[in-house]
């Protein structure tokens, strides 16, 4: 977190991560003609922001674009911010919301914990229900088979297919959510989780796409939350106590 603190003090950092507010998944090209100071300055600054996480760069062909990540904001906001301005601090995590024809999300985050443990705790019905705030996930885990989220008060919550299913490094999923009527009409996305280990650690990358131009941020604006939870059990064995986790949370039977 000090990264982030530290990446967010520069005036021009605030800036990148506004422009990608506005407009996700931009090249370098693209992000240094909105200022004026070299490409290569705004290429520093940019490394800055991804050493920090909260900037995801991902290779398409010959280009590199860049994403913006709301999770170490959502780190910030767990451990300083929620008990004192839980309100205030809800806006920051609106920054991934953008007008793009094709909507894609994208949210990074390290966690102290091998792969097989992080395969473990997004696989399991108990475990998952410790950092999903009570919503047990369902499935055989074979590529093709179906999979559901529930939670005990609320019911059904996803379901959707496996389309890939890599243990311990990559899980491809349909995503569509039934927790209303209104929701459920969104139709179904797509949500990819992506494992690689750094060190003792690993890097989970969870990429939400195949949005339609006017989802409703309800369908991807909680990923934060979910992946805070989940940092926090694998690290601590302890769940999220924050007033935006225990809205959700309850205890797990």
């Amino acid at each position: 977190m000090e990264l982030a603190f530290k990446a967010l003090a520069d005036p021009t950092r605030r800036e990148l991560l506004d422009e990608l507010f506005r407009r996700d998944g931009q090249s370098l090209n693209a992000l240094a003609s909105r200022f004026a100071m070299t490409r290569v300055a705004v290429a520093k600054h940019l490394r800055l922001l991804e050493e920090a996480g909260l900037v995801v760069p991902e290779r398409r062909g010959r280009e590199k674009l860049h994403f913006l990540n709301p999770v170490p904001i959502r780190l910030i906001h767990d451990r300083w911010v929620s008990k004192y301005t839980e309100t205030w601090a809800a806006g920051l995590v609106d920054l991934k919301r953008d007008l793009e024809a094709r909507v894609e999300k994208v949210f990074e985050i390290f966690i102290r914990t091998t792969p097989q443990r992080l395969w473990q705790a997004i696989t399991d019905p108990k475990t998952r229900a410790r950092f999903q705030f009570g919503a047990r996930v369902e499935s055989d885990w074979t590529t093709g088979s179906a999979y559901r989220i529930a939670h005990d008060r609320a019911g059904g919550l996803v379901e959707g297919e496996n389309l890939e299913v890599d243990p311990p490094w990559r899980l491809v999923q349909t995503y569509h959510a039934i927790w209303d009527d209104d929701i459920a009409a969104q139709g179904t996305s797509r949500v990819t989780w992506q494992i690689e280990q750094v060190g003792d650690s690993c890097r989970l990358v969870v990429r939400h796409d195949q949005l339609a131009v006017d989802a409703d941020e309800h369908l991807y604006g909680g990923w934060p939350m979910v992946l805070s939870g989940l940092k926090t059990w694998l690290e601590t064995g302890t769940e999220l106590t924050t007033p935006g986790s225990l809205m959700y949370g309850g205890e797990p039977s």
